[in-house]
């Protein structure tokens, strides 16, 4: 089975889906594959940041998503001899919206999709994996081959856009490699019950090695605990009752509910790591999000980076498309666009980890922190705006094309979100 579409979007997470109905807005004909049957899996990336809410509510989405189920996070403090210290105060941008909603990336995609399901030029195929791409006579990319429901096909294309993450199929098969950036820490991410104690706040606590980021949800904790790389199975082997005796440790609110912790299989493991293709583009291919730079999971901006990747995608790729015109310079300007923005912020990050980070989680003492820095932020806490802005909004944050807007149908700016 062959068919011909204009773009091909491989990958439904926040990347693909966003581009997928920017594409679509600008009459393009686009057709995003998903190999998975459904968007639910846990512990992805949660956190939708005040550029992507501002991008919504551009879009005409914001209403809907307001009505999601959904916490707002107002600010990231660290507790201090004298009281807490805000590190990243989002209340401070001048922006609309002045948060980060923690909503299930599940109910973000569902709605992305409802909304691209109004658009004639969007089709969504879920169950459906690419495994493989077409070429011509030429070398250029000419679209992908899939397994779906009704077996194996093809689908022709004059984009191949690849979203599928940092472990991208396509990305390898084009003949494009990233260079790596070592980090020392991968993250266990796991559940646990609120506590009296614990706020609102994004709250990082550590002792003795032990470093953990406590993010308030609705009606439960999701916390990440930041390990050696590599460190997976050996803490495994320490069971869980020393698990739970960490956890009560560096967060004394949790000692009476860590054990409602059962297993260690309720902790999922996400090998970290921060990659960046030199060159995200071949002929009739690009790569955006994970799939052009992995991110680290500080600040949860791989999301955010992902998103302002799609627009910028949309906005310079949706002309060439429509008309047939689509070159291997109108790629080139994607990446132009957006190489600095995914650069510095891997920058930022790597220095985060190298300076701050990966010594206290090797070394085993809070004098690895930056108490200088904090010392700063308590004595004047406006500086805080800073690290919110580059978290909440990052590098070069992307509006929406004007072919992309919509009015809003419903401004229900409170419904769904909870302090």
């Amino acid at each position: 089975m062959s068919e011909k579409t204009t773009c091909v979007v491989v990958g439904g997470g926040p990347a693909g889906m966003f581009a997928g109905l920017l594409l679509a807005r600008g009459g393009v004909d686009v057709v995003v594959l998903e190999k998975h049957g459904d968007f639910l899996r846990d512990f992805r990336g949660d956190t939708v940041h005040p550029s992507t809410l501002r991008l919504l509510d551009e879009l005409g989405l914001y209403g809907r998503f307001a009505k999601l189920p959904q916490s707002k996070l107002e600010r990231v403090s660290l507790d201090m001899p004298g009281g807490k210290a805000a590190v990243a105060d989002f209340t401070r941008l001048r922006v609309p919206h002045q948060h980060i909603a923690m909503v299930p990336q599940w109910d973000l995609l569902d709605m992305l999709a409802e909304a691209g399901r109004e658009e004639p030029h969007f089709d969504l195929r879920m169950r459906h994996e690419v495994v493989g791409l077409l070429r011509e006579e030429s070398g250029k990319i000419a679209g992908v081959r899939y397994t779906g429901p009704e077996g194996q096909g093809e689908l022709r294309a004059d984009l191949t856009l690849v979203c599928d993450g940092r472990w991208s199929r396509c990305r390898q098969e084009a003949g494009l490699v990233a260079r790596e950036f070592r980090i020392g820490t991968d993250i266990w991410w796991f559940r646990a019950p609120t506590a009296p104690g614990i706020g609102t706040e994004l709250l990082p606590r550590f002792k003795d090695g032990k470093f953990f980021g406590i993010i308030p949800r609705e009606g439960y904790l999701q916390i990440a605990r930041f390990i050696r790389k590599g460190a997976d199975a050996e803490l495994r082997e320490r069971g869980l009752e020393t698990f739970r005796r960490d956890i009560a440790e560096a967060i004394p609110e949790l000692a009476g509910s860590v054990g409602e912790i059962k297993s260690l299989d309720e902790v999922k493991l996400l090998d970290m790591r921060v990659n960046r293709l030199p060159v995200w583009h071949v002929d009739g291919l690009l790569c955006i999000g994970d799939a052009a730079h992995a991110m680290s999971g500080l600040g949860g901006v791989g999301i955010n980076i992902a998103v302002q990747d799609a627009v910028a995608a949309a906005r310079i790729l949706a002309k060439p498309l429509r008309e047939g015109l689509l070159s291997r310079k109108d790629l080139a300007a994607v990446q132009r666009r957006r190489m600095f923005p995914a650069a510095a912020t891997q920058a930022v990050q790597v220095f985060a980890h190298r300076r701050i980070l990966d010594p206290i989680v090797a070394g085993g003492t809070t004098k690895s922190a930056p108490s200088w820095l904090l010392g700063l932020l308590s004595r004047f806490p406006w500086l805080s705006v800073l690290p919110a802005r580059f978290v909440g909004m990052g590098v070069r944050p992307e509006h929406a094309p004007d072919f992309a807007r919509r009015p809003q149908l419903a401004d229900s700016r409170a419904d769904g979100v909870r302090g």
